[in-house]
């Protein structure tokens, strides 16, 4: 375990963890909605520093980013654990835990090895994926500080749920974030993901390009009945060309029945060409069709 980052210590030692706009208040003894980050004793505790679930070389554009280090190999690796529910998660094995996080000894990469490992692959840089690589921060801050050191970029495949704190501490060493934006509605957004305050993940993805300068692409799944209205599309398209700029990237990408939502048909076609129109329609140079 190692310490983390971003909580406060209250009475009967108590905290409140404030990585996410969730911000847990965690009894002793207990975890947070991720399951990752623990309270013991009145510290806060991350359960997954340097624990592996997943790795692989994976093209830059299977992130998906296709304006950022085109034709590129990046090193990607994953952990347990998300701040969100999703009902439509394809890694969800890995992302949602229930119970308590059981672990083995032999998944570990602590940062220096994780480094080392990229630049034996021949890796341009490293993604941090699969799951929700916010939950990770320790871990992702620290390797990320060792990457720039050689001459690694840097990566976030995340749902953008982190609270500015966080992202300022991690944006100078961040070189690019794929981040979702899952609907365009409270409402949408909790029955997708179970939070609300979806304008969280906007104002995080606007101050990630804003201020840090980090390249940023949105994906969008999207889902047939839940967020496929031409209200929402046309509210994510005109969000992007207003707040990151039309050269900004919007993936929109097809769903298909998978876990919670294994009711529903796959996205047609026709949806997905609809949507790319109205991001053009709205003036954004790169909408791309994904997951056909």
């Amino acid at each position: 375990m190692r310490e983390a980052l971003f909580y406060e210590k209250l009475q009967n030692k108590k905290i409140q963890c404030h990585l996410c706009p969730l911000n847990c208040l965690i009894a002793d003894g207990k975890t947070g909605v991720c399951k990752v980050r623990k309270n013991e004793g009145g510290k806060l505790y991350s359960l997954i520093y340097g624990v592996v679930s997943s790795i692989a070389m994976d093209p830059i554009e299977k992130k998906p980013l296709y304006n950022f280090h085109p034709g590129t190999q990046v090193l990607s690796v994953g952990t347990y654990g998300c701040n969100m529910k999703c009902g439509h998660c394809q890694n969800w094995e890995i992302s949602h835990i229930e119970g308590e996080l059981k672990l083995e000894g032999d998944n570990l990469l602590l940062p220096e090895q994780l480094i080392d490992l990229a630049v034996q692959k021949k890796a341009a840089g490293i993604a941090w994926t699969y799951n929700e690589p916010t939950i990770w921060f320790e871990y992702t801050l620290d390797c990320a500080k060792l990457a720039k050191e050689k001459g690694l970029y840097t990566v976030y495949v995340t749902n953008g749920y982190i609270n500015c704190e966080p992202l300022d501490q991690i944006g100078p060493y961040l070189d690019a974030m794929s981040i979702d934006v899952k609907a365009f509605t409270k409402e949408a957004y909790k029955k997708l993901c179970k939070v609300g305050h979806y304008e969280k993940v906007l104002e995080i993805a606007e101050r990630a390009k804003n201020k840090w300068n980090i390249h940023v692409e949105i994906v969008t799944n999207v889902i047939p009945t839940i967020n496929d209205d031409e209200a929402q599309l046309s509210g994510i398209a005109k969000w992007i060309k207003d707040s990151l700029g039309t050269d900004t990237p919007w993936h929109v990408s097809r769903f298909f029945p998978y876990h919670e939502y294994n009711n529903l048909e796959p996205t047609p076609i026709e949806v997905l060409k609809k949507a790319q129109k109205i991001g053009l329609a709205n003036g954004l140079r790169h909408v791309y069709i994904g997951n056909v």
